[in-house]
């Protein structure tokens, strides 16, 4: 079992920059690709952001590109989500999620997930 817990959500103004963390603890999270969702009220959850275990290889939504930037610190379990020029379509649950690098799964498939932080970006 992998247990994340996010963290730093808030209200914030459009145009500001936010950090989320996720902080991760049970298996060696080095194995692990990690990838970052996000819900809107009334929307299905779509994906944002992506990092292979070893911080190599990252992947990101159309809509993420150029302004969030996904990272991660082995050292210390944990998974960042850089998000700058924050727009008021940004305001959802964000969610981390974990998938075992040698996980049998379709792409886009995570076995562990976050209960989320909640970004509010107002105009």
């Amino acid at each position: 079992q992998v247990q994340l817990v996010e963290s730093g959500g808030g209200l914030v103004q459009a145009g500001v920059s936010l950090r989320l963390s996720c902080a991760a603890s049970g298996r060696t999270f080095s194995s692990f690709n990690m990838g970052w969702f996000r819900q809107a009220p009334g929307k299905e959850r779509e994906f944002v952001a992506s990092i292979s275990w070893d911080g190599r290889s990252t992947s990101s939504a159309n809509s993420a590109k150029g302004r969030f930037t996904i990272s991660r610190d082995n050292a210390k379990n944990t998974v960042y989500l850089q998000m700058n020029s924050l727009k008021p379509e940004d305001t959802a649950n964000y969610f981390c999620a974990a998938r075992h690098k040698l996980a049998d799964l379709p792409p886009m498939i995570y076995e562990y997930w976050g209960q989320g932080t909640q970004v509010t970006v107002s105009s």
